[in-house]
């Protein structure tokens, strides 16, 4: 296993490369540095600096062959959580930071037709 520093966007990150050697060929894998935990807050981070309060990222699901974290946005309310999924972040294994995303706008009405299809439930939640 080698262990190597990569800089990407102006940011050091730490990866770890293995390579394998099997009849002339050479694999790598990257093993993520960045942890579950880690690529969900960076996405509540990023839908903090672009979306209202209403939307969270949820439980991150991790892609090797894309090397990202795919990290759904969830639309939700208090007291009934989570109602849908209003988009998709994608966070760097190796590196803290958003790949790619839902366009907001599209993140936005997926969102209204979420609160349409659940508006008894949301509504009634408030005391």
């Amino acid at each position: 296993m080698v262990l190597g520093v990569l800089r990407m966007k102006g940011h050091n990150a730490l990866i770890r490369i293995r390579l394998s050697y099997k009849k002339g060929s050479i694999a790598t894998t990257i093993t993520p540095t960045i942890t579950a935990l880690q690529a969900q807050a960076a996405a509540n981070l990023f839908l903090s600096d672009h979306l209202p309060d209403r939307f969270m990222a949820g439980p991150p699901r991790l892609n090797l062959a894309a090397q990202v974290w795919c990290v759904p946005v969830l639309l939700a309310y208090p007291i009934i959580g989570p109602v849908g999924q209003t988009g998709e972040i994608l966070v760097s294994v190796t590196a803290a930071e958003v790949v790619s995303s839902t366009p907001i706008e599209e993140m936005k009405v997926a969102a209204h037709a979420l609160y349409a299809q659940h508006r008894n439930a949301i509504e009634a939640s408030v005391p």
